[in-house]
Order: structure tokens, then sequence, then C-alpha cells
């Protein structure tokens, strides 16, 4: 049984994180921290853990933290660096689901993130956590950079292409919708209901901050640097991520169809859809799926891929206790097979 610790349990990740863990047959969650709620049973934060999740919030410490054999850091950015190297000393494991570890260029972190990186030499030691690119080396990890919910969509819609070497990488298109929770829990009159309910937007067309992590990905991919315009939107949902890719072919031969079937025909948690499909944010709504469908208008040169995630589920905590799975050498699947909740 792995003992399990998160810091950071009051946000929607940590409580994700909470939900899946409870029902995982080789993990037991045995610390959970939160500064602000110290004391506080989980069950009077969440309801919905009742009965399920008998812990109350305590105050991180390195000693609790240790007695782990993981710890999952579900913080905003700048706060794990503090705190990881201090874990990794004792011998714990750590994943990380914010974007601390995720960016190698130190410069560029900083400058997207406006703050000094104090844990920079353990960056080139954490590794990305996508499984579906990365598996064999998550499994020797001690530590896992989990990617986030926008670039998780991009780069398995994109992996297929790239691999392949038959898309111009020097101009990349991807237009990605995600549901309020992508922004957090904390408070904030934007994420009102009444200021998102019927009605839809895009935001950081100029840069956002995940650019430079896809951008990243989407190299190591492509074997070189790549092109990419990256627009989110907000969408009105609680949660899920839909996101619509363009690129171009340079070979008008390829069956895209049968390339992605066969890119992802042994990984659990990506399904390829017939031909002609359109996934919907529903079908993997809390959920560990990602469903992907590929079109070539009018069979020409230009191909559009469609991918459904939910951002808090593959997009973030179900993702990484995927990993959690793969370093542990447990069944990849292991408390990750529940399917979509329709409606």
């Amino acid at each position: 049984m792995v003992k399990v610790g998160i810091v950071g349990g009051t946000g929607y990740t940590g409580a994700e994180l909470l939900r899946l863990l409870a029902g995982h047959p080789n993990a037991k969650v045995t610390v959970i921290t939160s500064r602000s709620e110290k004391g506080v049973p989980v069950a009077a934060l969440y309801p919905n853990l009742r009965g399920v999740v008998d812990l109350t919030f305590s105050e991180p410490d390195i000693e609790s933290l240790s007695s782990c054999d993981l710890v999952f850091f579900a913080t905003p950015h700048g706060v794990a660096q503090n705190t990881v190297p201090a874990i990794l000393a004792t011998g714990t494991k750590v994943i990380d689901l914010s974007a601390d570890f995720r960016i190698r260029d130190i410069a560029l972190w900083e400058q997207w993130y406006g703050q000094a990186h104090t844990a920079a030499e353990l960056v080139a030691s954490a590794v990305y956590g996508l499984p579906e690119f990365n598996r064999s080396a998550i499994q020797g990890a001690d530590l896992i950079a989990c990617p986030g919910c926008y670039p998780t969509s991009v780069q398995l819609g994109l992996m297929p292409l790239l691999q392949a070497g038959c898309v111009d990488t020097t101009d990349l298109v991807a237009n990605a919708a995600s549901g309020v929770s992508g922004a957090g829990r904390q408070a904030s009159v934007a994420n009102l209901h009444p200021e998102v309910s019927d009605s839809f937007k895009a935001y950081g067309a100029s840069g956002h901050r995940h650019l430079p992590e896809i951008e990243q990905g989407l190299s190591d991919m492509a074997g070189a640097g790549v092109g990419l315009t990256f627009v989110p939107h907000l969408l009105p949902i609680n949660r899920g991520i839909h996101t619509t890719l363009y690129a171009n072919l340079t070979d008008s031969s390829l069956d895209v169809q049968v390339l992605f079937e066969q890119c992802y025909a042994n990984e659990p948690f990506v399904d390829v859809l017939p031909a002609g499909s359109h996934p919907e944010t529903r079908s993997v709504r809390g959920s560990n799926y990602c469903r992907i469908a590929v079109h070539r208008p009018g069979n020409g040169n230009k191909v559009v891929v469609l991918v459904a995630e939910d951002n808090l589920t593959k997009g973030a905590s179900g993702q990484a206790i995927q990993c959690m799975n793969l370093m542990y050498g447990l069944p990849e699947t292991a408390g990750l097979s529940m399917p979509g909740m329709v409606p």
C-alpha cells in the first residue's frame, strides 16, 4: 500500500485527488495539509467525501510528509519549489501538479511566472509526467512535473502527427476552451456564476503561461522547434476542456485516422473515436479518459484534431495518479477506470 500525502488539499485538484484515491486499491492518503484550514475535517469542506475520507487538515511539516512514500503538491505555482527539496532529501517521492518543475529553461519560467525559482537545481531531474510520451522515464522518477490541463490536450492531440513528421511544424494552431474550475477555487469576480454563465470568451490571446510548456513538449515530440499559436477560451461549465487543433499536412497520401488509431492502440486512457466523430466534454467528465477525433476537411491538406478531457482529472489529478501507478509498478489503470459522468 502506497502511503500518500497531499499538500494543498483545499483546492479543486486536491479534492479530486482525494476523490480518486479513496477508491484506489493500492494507495491510502495519510496526510492532507492546508495552512488556512488546519484542524478542519476534510468532510466539512467537501461534504461529498463524508464517510469516505476521515482525515483532518493539518499544517504542512517535513516530518509528517516524509512519513509518506509519495507526496502530491496541489498548490499554486511557487509553493512546491520551497518544500520539495527537503522532502526529496528524506527519500519520499514527489508529484507536483503546479508549474514549478515543468519548464526546463529557468529564465523562461521566471519570465512567465514573475518570480525567482528557488529550486532550479531540481528542474533538470524532474520528469515531465505525460505517460503516453514519457512512460519509461516516469517509471524510474523521484520527482514528476505533472502537465497542465491545456498542455495535456494539445500534446496528445498533436503527438501522432509530430512523431510521424507529416505536418508543417512552423504553423500549428490550438484553440482550447476550459471550464471555470481550471482557474482554481480562489474567489474571483471574473469567475462568479453571473459573469461566466451564458457567455463564451477568449483570453490570453497575446500570451498564456501554458504556451512555453506546450512549445517545449511539442518540440520534444517533433525533435525540433515548433511554431504554435495558442488561444485559450473560457467555457460556462464547471469542468472539461475541448481543444481544436489545426495543422498542415506535408504528406497528402497519409491516412490520418489510421495514424491516430495505431499511435494510441495500446493506451488505456486515450480513445480515438471513429472517423467523422466529434467528442463531447460530458463524455469524459470525472474520468481520466481523453477522447480524440481527427478530421481532414475536403480530404485536403488541413488536419483538424478535436480533443476532449476533464481538466481536473486527465488534465491534473487523474494523470498524476496515473504517474504514481507507473512509479510504483502498479496497474496503470488502478483507481482510474471509472467512465465519464453522463448526464
